[in-house]
This record gives C-alpha cells, structure tokens and sequence, in this order.
C-alpha cells in the first residue's frame, strides 16, 4: 500500500487474525472483505477500491 499510495496514506495497520479473514478498511469505511464475498481480492483490487 505504501508503494501505491506513497504520501496519499499516513499508517498502514496489519491485525493479525484467525479463520481466515481479510478484511480492509479505510477510515473506519470496510472496502473488502473475503468473509462477505467469500474470495480473495483480485490482483489489484484493492487499489481500485481505494481509489474510487
């Protein structure tokens, strides 16, 4: 993210979990999760939903 972003984003934040959840969120706003669409993000993904 800190390579895509650069100065855009102030903290990027890992929380280690179990049962294989992924989840992002920006801003306290979720952009994805694996749980709900039962998947993993696509390459590039995640950028584009962050960019919307």
């Amino acid at each position: 993210m800190k390579q895509e972003f650069g100065r855009e984003i102030d903290e990027v934040e890992l929380i280690a979990g179990s049962g294989g959840v992924f989840e992002v969120v920006v801003d306290g706003t979720p952009v994805f999760s694996k749980k709900q669409l039962r998947r993993f993000p696509e390459p590039g993904e995640i950028v584009r939903l962050i960019r919307r």
